[in-house]
């Protein structure tokens, strides 16, 4: 990503920050596309590293599902990520918006439906059935601009887009060392386990 973040004005927060990104992105709109990357490579058993910039992740499994339990498994990952997302994206617009904002902290819950993941029903989605989320915001602020506050958040934080709506997926698996593609589509396997 091209964009600088690091906020020199002299507003409050992330005012600055934000109308000096918004405006560069106004002037120059190939800045509005930008692209993430992460690798992952699996250590041993259901261990992984991630790469994301400069930080290595550590993932794994519990223990309860195989896993050693190094760290956070993916979908504990992805729960996080809205979390966070959302904390950030309150941040920043109520900065933007002038709403006074001590802080703000997030809990997400999400419930799996593990016969989808282990090939048992195949009715049974492998992914959340659902989330809640839970947002704690630390203000003074009247309700009628938290609400404000919350309806953009809500609109423009970039992870709750990602669950929300269906995100095109170019999924595709190549042999090593050849580098060959595998084709084909997903099979669904009823009573794989066992």
């Amino acid at each position: 990503m091209s964009i600088a973040v690091k906020d020199t004005s002299t507003k409050g927060g992330f005012a600055g920050t934000f109308d000096r990104i918004a405006a560069d992105i106004s002037d120059n709109p190939n800045k509005a596309i930008a692209r993430f990357e992460v690798q992952s490579r699996q250590i041993s058993g259901l261990h992984s590293e991630v790469e994301a910039r400069d930080y290595l992740l550590t993932v794994d499994e519990p223990k309860a599902l195989g896993g050693q339990d190094l760290g956070p498994n993916p979908i504990e990952l992805v729960l996080a990520a809205i979390a966070s997302c959302q904390e950030i994206t309150y941040r920043l617009y109520a900065d933007k918006l002038g709403i006074p904002l001590r802080g703000v902290s997030a809990t997400v819950q999400g419930d799996i439906d593990l016969r989808g993941m282990f090939a048992i029903d195949p009715g049974a989605r492998p992914g959340f059935r659902g989330l809640d989320i839970q947002v704690e915001l630390d203000s003074d602020a009247p309700a009628a601009e938290l609400d404000r506050l919350k309806r953009t958040v809500d609109a423009h934080c970039p992870v709750l887009d990602i669950i929300r709506n269906a995100t095109p997926v170019a999924a595709r698996t190549h042999r090593q060392p050849d580098g060959d593609e595998i084709a084909g589509e997903p099979i669904l396997f009823a009573g794989l386990a066992g």
